[in-house]
């Protein structure tokens, strides 16, 4: 059951101009669920993502990439976007190389575009063969029923072992000039991005150059994907990406400028909300889980400590059974890697409660007050460090029997 999941509905998701979607039930891995989706561009827009960092990326990361590079090279704008789900096309040597070729091939054919203005993007299960005549035999259905009101079918269309479609619009102001942003996400385990997560997918309809387009999905992930963990693990497949359709009104041609501060600004805000999705759905969570880190030396320290937190399966059971064991998230501080920490300065919260003052327990806490909150849904854990002036957020959530159950029966 996803932890406090807002109620998600077609009519709460905006089109964006310049942009359409269509969906298909292609039977990439099981009949009778939507599992491919096409997403199709204005001419002229840009598109920006990182990527994930694993060595094993997949054969679509390796090829989106190469893609956007050429686009770069050539002015050549990506035209559409491919993302199935079912299968990762990961571990699958030059074999999966061919196959996201071929994917593209056949999109691009029927779109009348060329192979290299389309960006392939897969998820699901990895060191499987992509069954790519299944997959190509169902582009001509997404494509017969493109729309730019397809937002939520394409949430549908890429999730995995999601329980829930992950969606969210916001509609801005900017000099006067409407901007409508809308984006989805998929992702419920194997989930500890190092630059996003499972997959993400976010589009305004704003003008923003390729150059500042890619500052500005750098910026977003930082500020969102890279700061959720589930279970600590990198997939193969990890992709966030931004487009800018450029059919409204806003032009943006300076990082200087207020008006990139307000749409990277908004798109920050869009992107947090969907990795915050993410962790709400992980699988099994119970509990949505905040942690603060204050008064680093920098943020790089006091994200590492914050991800020891938020990665300990010791922390995260103890959050499950709602055991205030607290000692555990001192010892993940402890083996965070900042070498030079002085202990005897840390405080530690749980929310309203102080449960450790200068390194050790608050004579003044009390046993149940700490399991007050950790019955709570919705739990902030904050630590200050006193060494500075820096401070990162990273979202997690506790770890139950059913993670087990899932990732025990996810190929079956």
């Amino acid at each position: 059951m996803a932890v406090n999941f807002p109620l998600i509905t077609p009519g709460k998701l905006k089109p964006v101009p310049g942009l359409q979607l269509g969906y298909a039930q292609a039977g990439i891995k099981k009949p009778n669920r939507k599992d491919l989706l096409v997403m199709k561009l204005a001419p002229g827009a840009t598109v920006a993502g990182v990527f994930t960092t694993n060595r094993f990326c997949a054969a679509p990361v390796q090829l989106a990439k190469t893609h956007l590079a050429q686009a770069a090279a050539t002015g050549k704008s990506i035209a559409a976007l491919v993302i199935n789900t079912g299968n990762a096309n990961a571990g699958t040597g030059d074999a999966g190389l061919v196959n996201a070729q071929a994917t593209c091939d056949a999109l691009g054919k029927l779109l009348g575009v060329h192979a290299e203005q389309v960006l392939p993007f897969s998820t699901g299960v990895i060191l499987e063969p992509l069954p790519v005549d299944r997959l190509v035999a169902g582009l001509p259905q997404a494509i017969a029923n493109l729309a730019d009101t397809n937002w939520f079918n394409a949430a549908q269309a890429i999730m995995t072992t999601d329980t829930l479609p992950k969606a969210a619009s916001r509609t801005v102001t900017i000099a006067g000039k409407k901007v409508t942003l809308t984006g989805i996400s998929k992702g419920a385990g194997m989930i500890k991005p190092n630059m996003a997560t499972m997959l993400g997918f976010v589009a305004c309809d704003a003008k923003v150059p390729q150059p500042l387009l890619e500052r500005m999905v750098k910026e977003a992930a930082d500020a969102s994907f890279n700061c959720i963990t589930i279970d600590g693990d990198t997939s193969t497949n990890d992709s966030f990406m931004l487009v800018a359709t450029g059919a409204g009104e806003l032009e943006i041609t300076s990082a200087d400028s207020d008006e990139y501060q307000a749409l990277a600004a908004a798109v920050s805000w869009l992107s947090q909300e969907l990795a915050q999705l993410i962790v709400r759905d992980g699988e099994g969570a119970t509990k949505f889980i905040t942690i603060r880190i204050e008064q680093g030396r920098d943020a790089d320290e006091c994200r590492k400590i914050a991800y020891a937190i938020g990665h300990s399966p010791l922390v995260k059971t103890a959050f499950f059974a709602s055991d205030p064991n607290l000692g555990r998230i001192l010892a993940a501080i402890g083996y965070a890697g900042v070498a030079d920490l002085d202990v005897s300065t840390i405080d530690l919260y749980l929310d309203d409660v102080w449960v450790a003052k200068q390194g050790g327990r608050n004579p003044e806490y009390k046993e149940e007050d700490g399991q007050r909150v950790m019955k709570q849904s919705e739990i902030t854990v904050r630590v200050t460090l006193a060494r500075g002036d820096a401070a990162a957020t990273v979202w997690t959530c506790d770890l139950s029997h059913d993670y087990v159950s899932i990732n025990a029966d996810y190929r079956s």
